[in-house]
């Protein structure tokens, strides 16, 4: 890098000192690359803010209440929905195999309030009627456990080992025994499809 371009870049990464017109301007390029909850928005843009305040010896508070007030009128527009985005991570983590305390877990690092996990998962289970047993079979495919293993034998002599696989990612008891008592792999997407389905009981 020539001195020329080391210079350029460092005035690039001088923080620029905060305005609401400045906040606003990060916030709307920041929305329109990534989707965020309500609370993980706040804390991308107070980040923004606190290195702002340390460079230019500001108050952050100004900052967090121009912040507070972007983000009400951004819920009352719709760039930002807490129960959307708790959706659309939750049905894509759904997809991924994750367990429901796994999903819960990552949106309550994301802010999520409890109400609104609830609500995103009561409508996962809307759209696949045990998404909970999809999930672990996913898992299980994933990661060659229970019937999905090569061989019969390695089966039988990681059942065990299988069953513990499947509580620590989140799975239930449960749950856990229906797919490694499953004879084929066959038997276990059989059981995806009626769930999808809403047949499987």
């Amino acid at each position: 890098m020539t001195d020329y371009n080391k210079i350029d870049f460092q005035k690039r990464k001088v923080p620029r000192k905060v305005t609401p017109k400045s906040i606003e301007n990060a916030a709307m390029y920041y929305l329109q690359r990534f989707s965020s909850s309500s609370e993980n928005f706040r804390r991308v843009m107070m980040r923004r803010v606190r290195r702002s305040a340390q460079y230019h010896n500001t108050n952050p508070e100004e900052g967090a209440e121009i912040i507070n007030e972007l983000i009400s009128r951004f819920i009352r527009i719709g760039l930002l929905d807490d129960l959307q985005f708790a959706q659309v991570r939750a049905t894509g983590f759904r997809r991924r195999g994750l367990s429901e305390r796994a999903i819960r877990a990552k949106l309550l690092e994301k802010g999520i309030a409890l109400e609104v996990i609830n609500q995103s998962l009561e409508l996962l289970e809307d759209d696949n009627k045990n998404s909970e047993l999809t999930a672990a079979i996913i898992y299980s495919r994933k990661r060659c456990l229970g019937a999905f293993r090569e061989t019969l034998d390695e089966l039988k002599r990681f059942r065990e080992k299988d069953m513990a696989k499947l509580g620590r990612a989140g799975f239930s008891y449960h749950i856990a025994h229906i797919i490694i008592n499953a004879e084929t792999s066959e038997e276990l997407e059989e059981m995806v499809e009626k769930n999808i389905s809403g047949q499987y009981k």
